[in-house]
């Protein structure tokens, strides 16, 4: 058996105003096995380091700095370096709940066929700030948001996937797949995504379970730079091509990617128009429209590479 039931990965680029205390956060779990802490550090030029020597005093806590910029490169390498057969991966802005590593391993323990799961995320907003009015609830989603409710389920649409926030796998789906894609995922300050949506469709197609455990539950603190309207527009522009290069790396990319960004474009503008009245609705479809055009782009961009090099 491995020396630890779960290892709890923190992937981490200059946050160090949010690191500690997501650190701590797994320290005070109340899990009644053995776990670790990898903090796994992305080429940060704050006091990202010296958060983290601060906590190495428990034996618990492991530090590795990864130079290579990239979440899905992040995670891999927490993966090598952890020692467990299940692997939580915990965002550095985020707050765990007590339970929540004994929830996690429960889970694993009680459904061999299961490969992921995550919980149900809340949002933490800066002292003395309220949501937005601009602010429906699908684009809280894209601060972290994640609620299906209050019982377990198992996903079967992909694009119900738990948030990478709160997010865990068992290593061997991890082994059987080569590990995240570091294609997708962010790099730097760009907000490329939907690693978590493709995760979820290889462990499907594999035959493996994705499940939502309400009671795996974290809290999400949001930046304060997030809650601009031009924050959730450049969201959006690279949700769109997160979408567009997770169809070219399952080989779908073809010419029916342009018809389908315009008319999910049209759509978003119809949609933006039909509910004018309502700030919160009208936001939400504008960046919808937004995104396709991000989609468009790459879809653009990958058609005129593949023409060069045939």
């Amino acid at each position: 058996m491995p020396d630890h039931q779960i290892s709890a990965i923190i992937c981490t680029h200059n946050r160090d105003n949010y690191l500690g205390a997501a650190i701590d956060s797994l320290l005070a779990q109340d899990f009644t096995a053995d776990f670790e802490v990898v903090v796994v550090d992305n080429g940060s030029s704050d006091r990202t380091r010296e958060v983290v020597e601060q906590r190495l005093g428990d034996s618990r806590v492991k530090y590795v700095f990864e130079p290579t910029i990239g979440l899905s490169v992040a995670r891999n390498t927490g993966a090598k370096v952890a020692s467990a057969d299940i692997i939580a991966y915990l965002d550095d802005d985020a707050v765990a709940s007590v339970s929540w590593l004994q929830v996690l391993y429960a889970a694993y323990q009680n459904n061999s066929k299961l490969a992921i799961a995550g919980g149900k995320v809340t949002l933490l907003w800066p002292p003395n700030t309220e949501p937005p009015s601009w602010l429906s609830q699908g684009l809280a989603g894209n601060l972290g948001a994640y609620d299906l409710g209050d019982k377990m389920i198992y996903i079967q649409q992909p694009g119900l996937t738990p948030r990478g926030l709160n997010y865990s796998l068992r290593r061997s789906f991890l082994a059987e797949i080569g590990g995240f894609d570091p294609q997708l995922g962010r790099v730097g300050k760009n907000l490329l995504s939907n690693e978590e949506l493709q995760m979820t469709e290889f462990a499907l197609e594999r035959g493996w379970q994705v499940a939502y455990i309400p009671e795996a539950l974290v809290a999400h603190n949001v930046a304060p730079e997030r809650l601009k309207r031009s924050w959730f527009l450049n969201r959006g522009w690279w949700q769109g091509i997160s979408e567009c290069y997770r169809e070219q790396l399952a080989g779908k990319a073809d010419i029916g990617q342009l018809q389908r960004g315009s008319e999910r474009f049209l759509r978003g503008l119809y949609k933006a128009l039909k509910y004018f009245a309502n700030p919160a609705e009208r936001f939400d479809k504008l960046v919808y429209a937004y995104g396709q055009i991000g989609y468009l782009n790459a879809a653009i961009q990958g058609f005129l590479s593949t023409n060069k090099k045939s």
